[in-house]
């Protein structure tokens, strides 16, 4: 199982400096690859193309930009570009998001999910290989090609947790990059239903690439209690609480992976064991258990 970081969102004037020097770092502790998220913040993509640019040796991957704001030829453009920035070492995991973001706040239509994301990919993907886009659908629609300078394919990664979603992401995809996810709903539920799908359409094994909160630490207890306050809000939000139900766990706490060197060391080889293809840690506490953390992990990356 590799290991790889969930890089903080900076802010500041100076905000791509310290996210280039959060990636240098990263890959000189020995990661096998560095995430970030698109929230409210800096573009993912762009800031991926200059922090990233410069830097060999490390995948860098968005975890995850949402589909519906963008059409797939302009998401297909700018991750070409973002990718030729970074040399072909770009991993385009995009996602739905949830319904309070893309109808309350973008107003954008959130009845057809699964239908959207089947018709997006039949944009984004051929323009992610070089080809031309010819697709109309039910939902969205294109007629298009690049001419981005790329040698290679983007590959991509879906926000994949439910049956049906999974299901697509082992058929037309790379794999599924889940977050808020524990080792029994991997073992029992994603690997599973993704590597049936994968097979069945006769496409390599899909990378299952698992975030999750983590922090080497004394005192667990403080920890736990800091990740319920943080994460608090992936507990409410529909996706996310179906996957704590199906683990039977309370919360975004419960989750944590949270500990000694030892027990954090047993969380990571039971996550492997579960199926799960490259390990991203979210480092959330400050001072020396971020330090304590770090220090873990570049050792487990080594290994």
């Amino acid at each position: 199982m590799r290991v790889g970081v969930l890089l903080n969102e900076r802010g500041g004037a100076d905000a791509l400096d310290k996210l280039a020097d959060d990636v240098r770092r990263a890959a000189d502790d020995g990661f096998s690859s560095a995430w970030i998220s698109q929230i409210f913040g800096v573009d993912a993509l762009t800031a991926l193309a200059v922090a990233g640019r410069g830097v060999p040796g490390i995948e860098l991957g968005t975890a995850v930009v949402p589909t519906y704001p963008r059409h797939p030829a302009v998401m297909a453009q700018q991750a070409r570009t973002a990718a030729l920035a970074l040399e072909g070492r770009l991993t385009l995991g995009i996602g739905l998001s949830h319904k309070i973001v893309i109808e309350d706040m973008y107003g954008y239509d959130y009845g057809r999910p699964l239908r959207h994301m089947d018709e997006y990919l039949s944009v984004l993907l051929p323009l992610l290989s070089g080809e031309n886009a010819s697709f109309k659908g039910e939902t969205l629609q294109g007629s298009i090609g690049l001419s981005v300078p790329n040698e290679g394919r983007v590959p991509v990664l879906l926000a994949a947790l439910g049956p049906k979603m999974l299901k697509l992401a082992g058929e037309r995809a790379g794999g599924t990059v889940p977050w808020m996810t524990g080792p029994v709903t991997v073992r029992e539920h994603i690997a599973p239903t993704i590597r049936a799908a994968a097979e069945a359409a006769g496409r390599a094994e899909p990378r299952i690439v698992c975030a999750l909160p983590t922090c080497v630490t004394s005192d667990p207890e403080r920890a736990r209690e800091q990740a319920a306050k943080t994460f608090e809000m992936y507990g409410h939000l529909p996706s996310y609480r179906a996957m704590m139900d199906r683990e039977g766990v309370d919360g975004p706490a419960d989750l944590a992976v949270v500990g000694d060197e030892d027990a954090v060391a047993a969380r990571l080889e039971e996550l492997a064991e579960a199926g799960v293809t490259d390990f991203v840690a979210a480092g959330f506490m400050p001072g020396g258990d971020r330090e304590r953390t770090r220090r873990f992990l570049r050792s487990a990356a080594a290994r």
